[in-house]
């Protein structure tokens, strides 16, 4: 099961995440309480293990903004919603990451990965299980809105993703990640992924 720390803000949050060895951080450029400059994420990015992928997540950037993440942080993937992707130019060496969410017309045909969330990232909502369900069956499906340690071991029974997203449900605070509720979302997503593979 592939696990993504979103929302990395502070040196300490790169540190739990790469001891509890997910897959992908993500960096965010959009207004939020997570919100970083480029500069910033570069700094923090210098810190990432080889092995871990830093994803640059935005919603509407505009061109000069994608430009300055791209050459500052070097990102391997660039996630933002499928709409803006039809306008922006993103280097050829950076992967994408679109974004789909419920409620919201759905791309055809389906992003061979997306990310399904709820209508607003980042406050916690719930995304659409039953809808994240039939999506996955279809495509590498990464399942991100309110998720956390208490439920992400139904959201896995119940959509069968291909992966994982998190970021305020493994905060002290808004924007301040807790290093033991990293670590405890990973070993409930490990253990659910297990059950999973044991049933099937």
């Amino acid at each position: 099961m592939w696990i993504k720390i979103c929302g990395i803000t502070s040196a300490d949050a790169v540190a739990a995440a790469a001891e509890a060895r997910v897959d992908a951080v993500g960096f965010v450029f959009a207004p939020s309480p997570r919100q970083v400059t480029p500069g910033q994420a570069a700094q923090l990015g210098a810190l990432v293990p080889p092995g871990i992928l830093k994803i640059a997540v935005t919603q509407h950037p505009l061109q000069m903004k994608v430009d300055e993440i791209c050459r500052t942080l070097q990102p391997d993937f660039f996630q933002t919603d499928f709409e803006d992707l039809r306008e922006l130019k993103i280097p050829a060496q950076v992967k994408l990451l679109p974004v789909v969410r419920f409620g919201r017309k759905t791309p055809r045909p389906l992003p061979a990965r997306m990310l399904f969330e709820g209508p607003t990232s980042g406050i916690g909502e719930l995304a659409d299980w039953g809808r994240a369900a039939e999506l996955a069956r279809q495509t590498e499906l990464i399942l991100a809105g309110g998720l956390a340690a208490q439920n992400v071991g139904d959201a896995i029974r119940a959509v069968r993703p291909f992966g994982v997203d998190v970021s305020s449900g493994v905060e002290e605070s808004p924007g301040v990640k807790d290093p033991q509720k990293i670590l405890q979302f990973v070993r409930a997503v490990r253990e659910a992924a297990a059950r999973l593979e044991t049933d099937s």
